[in-house]
């Protein structure tokens, strides 16, 4: 395995009135839905990646042509000053970017992505992968065999495990924010920052259509709308292997994240979230029963 870099910084929709870091709920988001034409698609949102994302492209690439399926992997570059959106320009025709003209925020970047992509299966995860890749294909089976539509990671739960250094006020501030989603979103989903989530395309398309948040609460909105669909969910335990993607300031985005959970259940209390099945006419090939489509080079 190849050494990792070194830690670097990287660093909207509401009811009116419009707040900051927000789109209105009352905003149209048309999604045209183009064929489904490979088995898994693997988003990553980047800000400012150029120094550590050559290291978890050239990692997706040896994986990805040992699994037996058909696969692609969609940076995100959510507005960077610095070379990111280049990076996979030598990765071959199975790698590309979405290249965002200004920064919107993480959740703005795995939406635009997930409204786009056009794999059976979706995944999101962090620019270093900071978990290891055995729950990705497992996740992936579980979805692909029907037995669910939308898979969380969890760090909190039975056989997940942490070999990563986290620092003291990090895992003090996640045990307060899993409190409060505990009473606000999910009982049931109570790690929902978890940088590893995947989605049928169907359930892909019913989330990020409805989400509204910008910012890095948006996973709990994901959360919250998985139930308020009555999506059918798996949680996946997962293995934390390092924690150098952490952009979240403590100081900077503690209280933001906490007040958007909070609009989010109270948006949900009030009803303003549209609950009709907005894809139910659209066909969604599945994948064949034994498919073993190899990666391509």
């Amino acid at each position: 395995m190849t050494k990792r870099p070194p830690q670097t910084d990287s660093s909207r929709r509401a009811s009116s009135p419009r707040i900051a870091g927000e789109a209105s709920l009352d905003d149209v988001r048309p999604v045209t839905v183009a064929p489904t034409d490979h088995d898994l698609t693997i988003v990553i949102p980047a800000l400012n990646e150029e120094q550590r994302l050559p290291w978890t492209l050239n990692e997706l690439a040896a994986l990805l042509k040992d699994w037996p399926v058909n696969s692609r992997v969609v940076v995100v570059d959510d507005g960077s000053s610095d070379g990111t959106a280049g990076l996979t320009d030598g990765f071959g025709p199975h790698f590309s970017t979405i290249r965002l003209p200004q920064q919107q925020g993480k959740g703005n970047a795995v939406r635009t992505a997930m409204l786009r992509v056009t794999g059976r299966v979706l995944a999101f995860t962090d620019a270093d992968l900071p978990f290891d890749l055995g729950a990705l294909w497992t996740g992936f089976e579980w979805i692909r065999s029907g037995q669910c539509q939308v898979v969380f990671g969890a760090r909190d739960i039975e056989q997940s495990a942490n070999i990563a250094p986290r620092r003291l006020a990090r895992r003090i501030a996640t045990c307060m924010f899993r409190e409060v989603v505990s009473r606000l979103v999910s009982r049931e989903v109570t790690d929902t920052q978890c940088g590893l989530k995947l989605f049928s395309r169907r359930a892909a398309l019913e989330l990020f259509s409805r989400t509204t948040i910008d910012g890095f609460a948006f996973d709990a909105e994901v959360v919250l709308l998985t139930h308020l669909l009555k999506l059918p969910f798996r949680r996946i335990p997962v293995t934390l292997v390092n924690e150098y993607g952490s952009t979240i300031s403590l100081r900077r985005h503690a209280l933001p994240m906490l007040l958007e959970v909070l609009r989010t259940w109270l948006r949900a209390r009030r009803g303003e979230y549209s609950l009709e099945p907005r894809f139910a006419g659209q066909s969604f090939e599945p994948l064949p029963e034994g498919e073993q489509t190899r990666w391509a080079a």
